[in-house]
């Protein structure tokens, strides 16, 4: 960094600009201008927020406009104005800044959201929205807010230290390179989700085909070497499988990032941490028991811990592991959950539940197999995505 002039050369730069200028660093502020516009008595799109994602309707996200009598102070946005929402979330504890893209003109609630417009001839929008999507924001402002400071649920944050941020900027020629770069890597990962999203469609497809639907003894698809098989057997859960509620652990056992001489310790919806203890060796279908992650089913191996949120069942004779694991899935247990303010599903509840068991073991395997075959497909599809969402970070 050139300190005297204020400027700054990055690591990586596409080739055709590694003789250009330093790109220069200024305040955001002098690049934009506040949009505090209203929607009054017009008539607009209304919309909301999928932080990471961006602006999307109420309509798409909701099921409706929820905006009532607070419509009229709505602010109004115009394509690649852009949205800052001052709502923490997980992958942006500072807020969320989103650019317009789908639509002309919109409106969104004044009461959680800064709305501001690029107005300097010399920048591209696409630029920032891509500093935004990184949450270059978020490293700026964290030192402005502080822990717990909210009001009426969102973020009290100053718009002035947001104003105030620097940015590194080069030529409009290299912004736009730089976006297109960026937004072909966009572009690229929108396609490979379509095929994850495709790929755990047809798992599904397979999951109500492979098995008997309600009311049924037999599933509509069979494999052709199990037709003559004859029906299902009715059977409850008690019969093809051993439940047994998981064992609590100290929260100080548990660690994230230690693993050395560690067991995994899995609860409801899967990994919790590691402990230096372990309740279970093998193969096994854990159940969530409490809360949101009632009747959730996730499938381990190994030496593990299970905690208390977890039922562990375990396949008894002539009943194949991975099949018991589906077949957990396929029943959609939380409608069995009772309790009102926290749902819960006890292992005596669960041995009650009847279903059907093809009377092979190796009809069991074939559709176990079959099923983990896309399984595997879906992992590989999103490590293939996160490798690109990688690289596009990188």
């Amino acid at each position: 960094m050139n300190k005297k002039n204020k400027t700054v050369i990055p690591k990586l730069r596409l080739c055709q600009f590694k003789d250009k200028p330093e790109w220069d660093i200024c305040k955001f502020g002098r690049l934009i201008v506040p949009v505090e516009e209203r929607a009054g008595s017009n008539k607009y799109t209304l919309m909301s927020v999928t932080s990471g994602v961006g602006l999307v309707s109420q309509v798409e996200k909701f099921g409706r406009e929820i905006a009532g009598s607070a419509y009229k102070n709505y602010y109004v946005i115009k394509k690649n104005d852009f949205a800052y929402n001052k709502s923490a979330t997980k992958l942006f504890p500072e807020g969320y800044i989103s650019m317009l893209t789908e639509y002309e003109e919109a409106a969104l609630p004044n009461s959680i959201f800064t709305c501001f417009r690029i107005v300097d001839k010399e920048c591209d929008p696409r630029f920032f929205d891509q500093l935004f999507h990184n949450n270059y924001h978020g490293t700026w402002l964290r030192k402005y807010i502080e822990v717990g400071a909210r009001s009426h649920g969102s973020l009290s944050v100053d718009t002035k230290h947001l104003w105030n941020m620097p940015v590194a900027l080069p030529k409009l020629e290299e912004q736009q390179k730089i976006a297109d770069c960026l937004s072909s890597l966009d572009d690229l990962i929108a396609a490979e989700d379509k095929k994850l999203s495709a790929l755990k469609d047809h798992k599904k497809g397979l999951m109500q085909k492979l098995f008997p639907s309600e009311g049924k003894t037999v599933p509509e698809w069979r494999f052709p070497e199990f037709k003559d098989c004859g029906k299902w057997e009715s059977r409850s859960l008690s019969m093809i499988c051993d439940m047994q509620a998981g064992k609590f652990v100290q929260a100080t056992q548990i660690f994230e990032k230690q693993k050395c001489n560690m067991y995994p310790c899995y609860g409801g919806n899967g990994l919790r941490g590691y402990t230096y203890s372990f309740t279970h060796s093998g193969e096994y279908s854990l159940i969530g028991r409490q809360g949101a992650l009632c009747g959730n089913v996730t499938h381990s191996t190994g030496d593990f811990h299970a905690t208390e949120h977890a039922v562990v069942a375990t396949e008894k004779h002539n009943v194949c592991a991975k099949w018991l694991y589906f077949l957990l899935i396929k029943m959609n247990l939380n409608q069995y959950a009772t309790g009102q303010a926290q749902p819960g599903l006890s292992v005596q509840a669960l041995e009650k539940i009847g279903t059907y068991v093809p009377k092979l073991i190796a009809e069991q395997q074939k559709i176990a197999d079959c099923l983990t075959s896309v399984d595997e497909l879906i992992t590989s599809q999103t490590e293939k995505i996160e490798a690109l969402k990688e690289h596009k970070k990188a």
